[in-house]
């Protein structure tokens, strides 16, 4: 079946990475987003509980054209509004909730909503939705339960987040995930705290010659 988000989602396909910013000021979001860019990662998602999300989204969308850059942890109607009227390319949200995806749907922007079971799984796909976000997927079982869902839903595009790691992020694309969203094993909190960019370039590069190779 067509579905609007298919070119969005052939993206992902390709790329296979999204980097998850979750910062508490707009400067250093920027400079977080500015360095997973350098080391490669073209897929970036800024939290819509970081500082000034929607500022930051713009900004992000004229700085790096590269890049496809999304908003994620949207909980309410007004954050898909804010998300279309900023230039998000593409929504994220923790939980399965048809009145958020049929906005989305309705603004043609692609929505990849939170589940954890095969019916939550089930019902977001069947609501039209461009993939579903497994979270918090290490929970649960992590790749294990990634290769059990491969049976009877492997036609659904999936994305695991919630202890990807850089580490185990090729394990989960091997599982048959179409893509994974790393959060903190991608920004160390160390390493934002000491504006230790360099580091971040350096992860961000290794993790997508990984999934390169892998």
């Amino acid at each position: 079946m067509h579905r609007y988000g298919d070119k969005w989602l052939k993206r992902v396909k390709k790329e296979r990475v999204i980097a998850v910013i979750r910062s508490t000021e707009l400067r250093i979001g920027v400079k977080m987003a500015q360095a997973v860019a350098a080391g490669g990662m073209r897929l970036i998602e800024i939290t819509a509980n970081s500082d000034r999300p929607w500022e930051l989204i713009e900004l992000l969308r004229a700085e790096l054209p590269d890049c496809a850059i999304g908003v994620g942890t949207v909980l309410t109607l007004a954050d898909i509004r804010n998300a279309i009227a900023c230039g998000a390319e593409y929504v994220f949200t923790p939980h399965v909730e048809l009145s958020l995806i049929d906005a989305a749907i309705t603004a043609a922007i692609p929505i990849v909503p939170g589940a954890l079971t095969p019916t939550e799984i089930i019902t977001a796909w069947q609501a039209g939705v461009t993939a579903v976000k497994v979270f918090p997927i290490q929970a649960v079982g992590g790749v294990n339960y990634l290769q059990v869902l491969q049976g009877p839903i492997g036609q659904i595009p999936l994305i695991p987040t919630g202890g990807v790691t850089v580490t185990n992020a090729p394990e989960y694309l091997a599982a048959g995930a179409v893509a994974v969203g790393l959060s903190g094993s991608l920004f160390p909190q160390g390493e934002i705290w000491a504006e230790d960019w360099q580091s971040i370039r350096l992860r961000a590069s290794k993790l997508v010659t990984s999934i390169q190779i892998s």
